[in-house]
Order: C-alpha cells, then structure tokens, then sequence
C-alpha cells in the first residue's frame, strides 16, 4: 500500500473519533430507553450488598454487566485513547473491545496502536474486533495479535453504504460469519454498529453457529452521519436515525431460539444499562459516552466515572429488588411511546411486561437470613 493510501486509512480513524466526539458534545437527546418505564414497588427492596453483578455469557463469566464497547485504533490519536480505555479496563474489571482490525491486516505498522490493550491490561477481557467479509485466517490473526479472549465481528451494511470509500458487496457476509466462527479459536460475538439485529437476523446467525450476539442499535453514535459528513455532498442525511433501536431489537428478540444477547447503541447511564438487562441482555456496552473523558482526562478521569457507574448498578439492582442481573427479567416495565408501537407493530404484546413481577420466583436474597432480626428496617420482606 503507498503511503498516501496509508495516510488516507489514519485519517478516516481520526475523522470518526472526532466526528464521534462532536456527536457527544450535542446536547443530550431522548432515545428508545426513554420510552420504557420500571413500575415502582416501594417494598420489593433488598439490601445493596446482597447484590452479585457478575454474569454468565454463553461459556464466559464477566464480573459485571457492564463492557467498554469498540470505539477506535489505527493512528496516533486512536492508540492514546485506546491506552487510556486500557488502563480504565485494568483498574476496575470491565471487559472491553477495540475498534476495527481491519486497518492492519492493511497497515501492519498499526498494530502497536491495538498491542497497546494487552500491553495496559495483560490479565484483562480483551475483544478484538474485525468486519464480517473476512476470512477465518483474517479472524485469527486479530486474535493472536492482542491475545483476545473473544472476537467481534461487526456487521456494518448501513455504514459501508454511506461511506465515501466503503465496500458495499454483502452477499458473501453470512458464508464469512460461518467460516470465522468455526476458525477463530475463540467465542465470536457478532455485533451491529448502530442500525440493531431483528429477530430474523438473529436467528440466521444462530443457524450459522453465533452463540452471542450484540444487538447494537441506534440511539447512540450514528455513523451514517459520521461518514455522510466525510462525504462531498453529503447527499446521505435522509438515512440518519436508519435503523432500530437496542432495545427495540431486544423486544423484538423475545422467544425461544437466537444467540444470547448484549445491548449496546444509546446507552448513556447506569439506568439505561438495568433497563437492557430487564429485557433480556446479558450485559450492556458503552462507547460514546465514555469516549470524551478518555480522550479529555484519560484514565484518571474514566476510571471514577466507571466506579460511579458500577456502585449505582448495585443501588439500582437494590431498588428494583433484584440480587442479580438475571431477576431484572422479572421486574414490571411500562413501555411508551415508540417502544410500544414497535411492539404492537411486530405482533408483541407490551401489556405483559407490566405484571412480571406476578409471576416471578422469589429472589434467593430478598428474603432475611434466619440469624437475621426480621423487624429492623422496613425495606426488606
């Protein structure tokens, strides 16, 4: 590749970190995770440290439901911030993922700019991350290269459509999906970059040997806007907001059959993270908004943000009574607004997810321990 073709590579990486960054700077918008409501019971309450946030994926166990999503690598700027994101990992336990590795099976000379994850965090849950066309030798490389523990293969027809230099033949993207899964040596993780999973693509990627899946919705980052802002013209804004949001993909997912799920795409608190896990996610993951305090303030900034967010997933898992992710599946929602007409225009009753709780089983720590007094404090039943 001639060096302007590789200057051209790092400049797109630097032109979404920064178009990315833009898009945080806007004030806060209402997105899907608005539209969905916990019903209020004031004595279903259980103690904050009873509450376990450690979770099973598949064949994995993550110490909480909480992951660093794909955000960048491939120039100068993307390895500082994938240091920093790194080093947050390091400290407080998240799993995380990098941006896509494709720009090094291209660029070898980038790779040091992804390296740099297992070189911060060598005992850490690293996913590397690669886009669906590629070969299984593609998926292994990636792996190799920072020693991951699992691969996201990141399907992104929507982006590459817009994109001025995208590759827009997709017909041959299921077949790669099948061959990387059965190649890659480790669990793949097929994730959108924005645009949702509906139900059947859900159940196409399970037939093709997909145990997990990213649901990844709009809501959050578009990058249908980010590239059609690199565009000349940029003749593409008719398609922003393109596609369904995560939690939409979440109701849509309801049933038996397809991979096991994570919520990512519009995430922007610890309560839209709990209200991911009631519908169904395993974990929920977070890019955007951690991307300003990781290029402004680095880890030293991040790493409180991510305490924060952890010790107010416990309070909430409190609150709505839950000992642990799984039994928010059994809190009561109320759904709104476009959540509900997506519901009702798919066939799914939102009705019953207000009376869950009805049926739930009992939590196995919402009861007091038989050593315990019964009478000290009116938040336990």
């Amino acid at each position: 590749m001639t060096a302007d073709a590789s200057n051209e590579h790092q400049r797109r990486k630097d032109d979404h970190i920064a178009l990315a960054g833009q898009q945080q700077l806007a004030p806060v918008a209402r997105n899907d995770f608005d539209e969905v409501e916990f019903v209020h019971h004031a004595l279903d309450g259980i103690d904050e440290s009873r509450v376990r946030l450690d979770v099973r994926l598949a064949d994995l166990t993550w110490p909480m439901p909480l992951y660093i999503n794909g955000m960048t690598g491939g120039s100068d700027a993307a390895t500082r911030i994938n240091r920093e994101l790194a080093i947050t990992a390091r400290e407080t336990g998240l799993p995380m993922a990098c941006g896509s590795m494709s720009i090094t099976l291209r660029l070898p000379e980038t790779a040091d700019g992804f390296r740099v994850l297992r070189d911060e965090n060598p005992d850490g849950f690293i996913m590397a991350n690669l886009g669906a066309g590629r070969s299984g030798d593609d998926a292994r490389k990636v792996v190799d290269l920072i020693g991951a523990n699992a691969l996201q293969l990141h399907l992104n027809a929507a982006q590459e459509t817009v994109m001025p230099e995208g590759e827009r033949a997709f017909s041959g993207w299921a077949r790669s999906v099948e061959q990387i899964v059965a190649a890659a040596g480790v669990p793949v993780i097929v994730k959108e970059v924005g645009f949702g999973l509906s139900r059947r693509t859900l159940l196409r990627l399970s037939e093709l040997g997909v145990r997990i899946a990213d649901v990844s919705g709009s809501g959050g980052t578009d990058f249908v806007s980010i590239e059609n802002s690199r565009r000349r013209f940029g003749d593409y804004a008719f398609l922003a907001g393109y596609g369904q949001s995560a939690l939409a993909c979440l109701l849509d997912a309801t049933g038996e059959g397809g991979p096991e799920l994570l919520a990512s795409g519009g995430v922007r608190s610890p309560l839209d993270v709990v209200k991911a896990l009631a519908l169904g996610a395993r974990a929920a993951g977070v890019a955007g908004v951690f991307l300003k305090p990781a290029t402004e303030g680095g880890a030293e900034a991040l790493v409180p943000l991510v305490q924060r967010w952890l010790t107010q997933l416990r309070q909430l898992h409190a609150l709505l009574g839950a000992a642990e992710p799984s039994e928010l599946r059994h809190t009561d929602l109320l759904l709104r607004g476009r959540i509900k007409e997506f519901c009702e225009l798919r066939g799914i009753d939102p009705s019953c997810f207000s009376h869950r709780r009805d049926e739930a089983p009992p939590s196995r720590t919402s009861q007091p321990q038989a050593s315990e007094p019964t009478s000290g404090g009116p938040n336990e039943r």
